[in-house]
């Protein structure tokens, strides 16, 4: 499978991850700052969460991973959890901005 296909089919599936305590995904919410696929279909996944306190840190990256990890293509998931730079409002979507009433 091309790695563009794949990285677009794992975006499908961070699109199905809501952060619980805000009612929009988590990739339209500006938790995923990059998905990098290469030829062996290994995936890296460069999240942050909306506070380095935020009552998900723990669980939320490990679904991440797993969701990612249970598509067939996929033959390895790294994830790494980053504060730099930190989470802001800016990070959001149109969709998400619009959703919670930003707009």
């Amino acid at each position: 499978m091309d790695t563009a296909v794949l990285g677009d089919k794992i975006v499908r599936t961070l699109k199905t991850i809501f952060d619980p305590e805000i009612p929009v995904d988590i990739y339209e919410l500006g938790l995923i700052y990059d998905v990098f696929v290469n030829e062996d279909n290994d995936v890296k996944i460069l999240m942050t969460l909306t506070t380095p306190n935020c009552p998900v840190a723990e669980s939320l990256p490990q679904e991440v991973k797993e969701k990612v990890r249970s598509l067939d293509e996929v033959n390895d998931v790294e994830l790494e959890l980053t504060f730099d730079p930190p989470w802001t409002r800016d990070l959001m979507s149109e969709e998400a901005k619009l959703e919670l009433g930003f707009l």
